[in-house]
């Protein structure tokens, strides 16, 4: 299976969140799609990320992983994915906290310091340092983790053109639905 990375796979607003959301329908074992289990997905997502994550100013131009290094950064991503969907509905806590930690030191160990691994560490470094985490949030359509930069912090979907679009428009069907006699 093919997918092309395209800006709407970078909405969640920093390259850590970006790298979680890789998994795709994560909530639903039936439908679930690892984008990096496909090998040339995970090599090209660092071109994508240098061209279209809101933190590629930061990062610039990122080499892929290493074909050593794989494991770890999966491990690291569901480390990421784990702590902040944690964080973002219960307030988290030491044990998930601990684990990233470890996830994040291991790579930025062993990895190349120029990759996408070494960028992404980085990247959960910021975010939990975050001033206002409450700006984090989980998509109400696909679940995926994102940063609200909105002024009022009412965003509610990563992205509207895709996920706030489909939630409107399956809301409008139902009324529409529930109106008919």
């Amino acid at each position: 299976m093919s997918f092309s990375w395209t800006p709407h796979r970078f909405a969640g607003g920093a390259l850590a969140l970006d790298v979680a959301n890789s998994v795709v329908l994560r909530h639903d074992a039936a439908r679930r799609i690892d984008r990096f289990a496909v090998s040339n997905q995970m090599r090209d997502f660092p071109h994508a990320a240098a061209e279209f994550c809101a933190e590629r100013a930061l990062f610039g131009n990122i080499a892929p992983v290493a074909k050593e290094n794989e494991a770890d950064f999966i491990a690291l991503r569901e480390a990421i994915d784990r702590y902040f969907r944690e964080r973002i509905l219960t307030g988290g806590d030491d044990q998930s906290l601990a684990a990233l930690l470890e996830s994040v030191a291991k790579v930025l160990r062993e990895a190349n310091p120029g990759s996408v691994a070494a960028a992404t560490a980085h990247s959960v470094l910021r975010l939990i340092a975050m001033p206002d985490p409450e700006r984090m949030k989980i998509c109400g359509n696909c679940g995926w983790l994102f940063i609200d930069r909105s002024k009022n912090r009412s965003r509610a979907w990563c992205d509207m053109a895709v996920c706030g679009n489909r939630a409107k428009a399956n809301r409008h069907y139902r009324r529409k639905k529930e109106e008919i006699p």
